[in-house]
């Protein structure tokens, strides 16, 4: 090439079409003295995850299969496993070929009915599912707190007739902290709620009755939604035998549901951590956020130490 350029004194893109070099390929050599080019060598990011990270984050994901990508990233940090983001633990994921679907993170996407409670046991939503034990409907009749998302007391029954529904009511009253006001009770419109039975319970027991407003199923959607995860995670996977057997289970469901499983409506928290109130929030939000720092502070000592050597 610079033989054609200098002795043949060929004008430089004549000489290159000549032995089809690219101008790129010509120039670059050239601004390097003639010399091969070095390959560029990219040392890793302080912030990348560390290989252990990545298959504590595999390990993890198979021993639970059915969770979500983030709430196994909360997950891993609550138990001191991996203190990893949930967009690093999607990534880790579809790179090991696991199923990881995105999910949208919990918002406003509608007006949720009721202005919203700012405490544990100011509103609670009380509803009715149906549960199939072995081809038999049996009734969960529930209360659940809409502030904590906790369930203050449920039972599976043989009726649903507004006596149940009293005696539900009742149990979950008595539960009530002491010295607690009385909470509002959200309901949809079924018969029994509806009944001036029901109206007499609740005026005796000084509550105030609230009904969700016909075709707005939002204004009891947070019961409304643990009835799926109950029936998705425990009564669909359970073989409930008989009526028993699924009060047991469905307890245990509900024991997991309110102290262990981590919601996505409270920051990845769980109902008990809700009902301690907002120190108690803000508390193990700051320990996350703290676990995460370290892990980052961790990860780029580690990239340090391999530059170094």
């Amino acid at each position: 090439m610079t033989w054609l350029k200098d002795r043949a004194s060929f004008p430089v893109n004549e000489a290159l079409r000549i032995v089809e070099l690219s101008r790129a390929t010509w120039f670059r050599w050239a601004e390097n003295g003639g010399r091969k080019p070095t390959p560029q060598i990219h040392p890793p990011k302080s912030h990348y995850l560390l290989e252990a990270e990545k298959q504590a984050i595999v390990e993890f994901k198979r021993a639970h299969p059915e969770e979500g990508y983030r709430r196994l990233s909360f997950m891993m940090i609550d138990e001191k496993i991996a203190a990893v983001s949930p967009a690093s633990v999607h990534r880790v994921l579809q790179e090991a070929g696991l199923s990881s679907r995105w999910t949208q993170p919990a918002g406003d996407a509608h007006r949720k009915g009721f202005i919203q409670p700012t405490r544990p046991h100011e509103q609670w939503h009380t509803d009715i599912a149906y549960i199939n034990v072995a081809g038999t409907h049996y009734f969960f009749i529930s209360v659940l707190d809409g502030f904590s998302r906790s369930i203050v007391h449920h039972e599976v029954r043989q009726g649903m007739e507004t006596r149940d529904v009293e005696i539900v009511v009742e149990r979950a009253l008595e539960k009530l902290p002491a010295g607690s006001p009385r909470p509002r009770m959200i309901s949809d419109n079924g018969p029994q709620y509806i009944s001036w039975d029901f109206k007499a319970y609740l005026r005796d027991r000084e509550v105030i009755h609230s009904r969700a407003r016909a075709n707005h199923p939002q204004s009891n959607g947070k019961l409304e939604r643990f009835h799926g995860s109950l029936k998705r995670e425990c009564v669909r996977r359970e073989p409930l035998t008989g009526l028993e057997a699924a009060r047991r289970t469905i307890a245990a469901y509900v024991e997991h549901y309110n102290t262990k499983r981590l919601h996505s409506a409270l920051n990845y928290l769980t109902p008990w951590d809700y009902l301690q109130g907002a120190a108690h929030i803000q508390s193990r939000l700051m320990e996350r956020r703290t676990l995460l720092d370290e892990a980052r502070e961790r990860r780029r000592q580690a990239r340090r130490n391999v530059t170094i050597h």
